[in-house]
Order: structure tokens, then sequence, then C-alpha cells
């Protein structure tokens, strides 16, 4: 039987919804069991950047993030989708040096910055974007610390490489379901597919693995801990990632990924979240995941930073209130 995708997100204007953004979630427990669903628990997905955890959990377990003496900033770094702001870069470049390597050596290709001021000043320097300006560059830094660990050649992205390989592996172990195939992401690594329960799953496992004394439990422990604490790093000044991370009233790690997708690992609860808006909006998105966290109550829908999310105002070219994003029916708790 076809599941159809649930609403998310509603679009108002006057006394209408005119527009509607419909989607599927999955909340699951530390056990993988699904505790609440919208939409197909089964859809086939590809998880794009809310996947970076997963990719770096090599990174941790294998044994190169400590033989490379990795902090807890470098770790949120290698989950990161930033800005690419002055913070971001001078940190990958720092990263870079201590491995003795460069720009030349990612394999994630120049991307704009998205920190307003740094472009506009490399713009009148006349400078050229870099790798090190991608928003995956830090993700990349992992993968040469774990390529250089392994003794591995430098075409780390593609999918027979041990990196990769390795990654494949993990991505299957944390969703418990084989990937049927991948597809090629903006960052040119491959990006694993999985179902919403497997991905929701992973989240999980991830939120409970502070409880599991085995060692890739304890590399998916570092790099929530790193994430949570570390907000900035993961994405930046006004992204929704950074925003609610710090806006929660506990620890919980928050991570989007392109085409409408978010999830988020609450440790405290052992539960992990996964959303994809079927559209891709990103729009939607942060609305349904700021409604999820308000669901589970972990952020307070008065806050200003949950708010800016969850009921984004709609203004019109002459600063006029003209409507409002909202979560569908049934995402937020009953009052």
């Amino acid at each position: 039987m076809t599941i159809l995708p649930a609403p998310m997100a509603e679009i108002h204007r006057g006394p209408l919804a005119e527009s509607l953004h419909s989607g599927h979630a999955v909340i699951c427990d530390a056990s993988g069991q699904i505790v609440e669903c919208w939409g197909d628990p089964q859809a086939m997905i590809l998880p794009r950047s809310s996947a970076k955890m997963i990719q770096a959990l090599p990174l941790v377990a294998s044994g190169a993030a400590a033989a490379w003496h990795l902090m807890p900033p470098q770790l949120a770094l290698a989950c990161a989708s930033h800005e690419g702001a002055p913070l971001h870069v001078a940190a990958v470049n720092a990263w870079l040096e201590d491995l003795g390597l460069g720009d030349d050596d990612l394999r994630c290709g120049p991307q704009p910055t998205r920190d307003a001021a740094l472009k506009r000043q490399m713009i009148l320097d006349g400078s050229a974007p870099c790798q090190v300006h991608n928003n995956c560059s830090g993700k990349h830094a992992g993968f040469l610390t774990l390529t250089a660990h392994l003794g591995a050649g430098p075409d780390y992205v593609e999918p027979d490489h041990p990196v990769q390989l390795a990654v494949r592996d993990a991505f299957e172990e944390v969703t418990a379901e084989h990937s049927p195939g991948f597809g090629i992401d903006g960052c040119s690594a491959p990006n694993f597919a999985t179902t919403m329960h497997g991905m929701a799953r992973a989240m999980a496992w991830f939120a409970s693995a502070h409880q599991r004394p085995d060692a890739l439990s304890r590399a998916g422990a570092q790099l929530v801990e790193a994430m949570y604490s570390y907000p900035d790093l993961v994405a930046g000044e006004g992204r929704a990632c950074t925003l609610l991370m710090r806006a929660v009233t506990e620890p919980v790690a928050i991570k989007t990924g392109a085409e409408g997708f978010f999830v988020a690992m609450l440790p405290q609860r052992g539960l992990g979240i996964a959303l994809k808006i079927v559209d891709g909006a990103t729009r939607a998105s942060e609305c349904a995941i700021a409604a999820l966290l308000v669901r589970l109550g972990v952020a307070d829908p008065a806050h200003p930073d949950v708010k800016r999310f969850l009921n984004p105002e709609i203004r019109n070219f002459r600063g006029l209130l003209a409507g409002e994003i909202r979560p569908a029916p049934g995402l937020l708790p009953e009052a």
C-alpha cells in the first residue's frame, strides 16, 4: 500500500492557506522503534548533508581523530555545513596545515562564502572563492585525515576508495539497513540512500550512543557532543541549525540537509528525528523541525529563535505583514 506524504507546513495569506508543503517525518527511540511518524516511514531518501555525522563516524572510530589530536571543534566542523565565514575558513585552513596539506588537496570544489561581509570584501579584493570556503570543507578535512591515517590514495571521494567504503559500512550499521545505492552530493562525495525509518533509527543510535560502551558508539557520542557544544561551527550566524541548538532547553544536535531534509538527536531522551519535505523547500523543513522540537518539549515556541522558524512572517515589498508560515495541523502538541 502506498502511503502518501503528510502535510508539514502551510503558507497563510489573509483568510487562506494558499500553499502546502508535504513530507515524511519519523521519530525513533533508542531501540530503533518508531515512536511517531507522518507520511511514509519506508520512503527511500537521500539524506544529503544531514548524514555528515555518519560520514564522520569512521574518522573517530578508526582512531584517526585521536592520532591527529583532533579536538571537539574540529569534530563539529567534520559534521558541518558551514557558512564559509572567517571563523570556519581559518579553522579548516589550520586543520589542513596540521595535515601538511592545502586547498588543492580538497575534492569538494570551490564555493562562494555565504558570509556577507567576507563576500563583499572578496569581491572588492578580486579574490576568487577557494575550496576551503565550501560549506563541506570541514567534512572533507575529516576525509583527508582518515585518508592519511589509512595511507590511502588522494581521490578520497571515489565510491571505491577506502574512506567511502568505511562510510558506507558505518551508514549501513547505524541505519540497520542495506543501502540500495548512492547519489553524488554537491561536494562530490557519495551520499547513500536509506529509508526514513533507517535515517531516524540512525539518529536515535547517535542520541543513545553515550549509553553504550563499544568503540563505535563512543565515537558517535563524541560527534553528537561536539555538534551541540559548537553550534556556531556546525552552521553559522542566522542559520536554523545554529540558532535552534542555542535555543533548545536541553542538549540537542540538529543538522540540515539539502532538498528539505532535517535531523535531530536528543541524547537525554534517546530519540532521533528524520524529516524530509518532498518538494525540497527549506522554509518548510525549518518550520517542521521547529514544530517537532516543540512537540517533544525541548523547544519553547515563544523563544524568538524558535518562533522565527516555527511561524516566520511573510512581508511584502512595503514591509506590510502579508502572511505567515505555520506547521500543518497535527505537528504541534495539542493545547
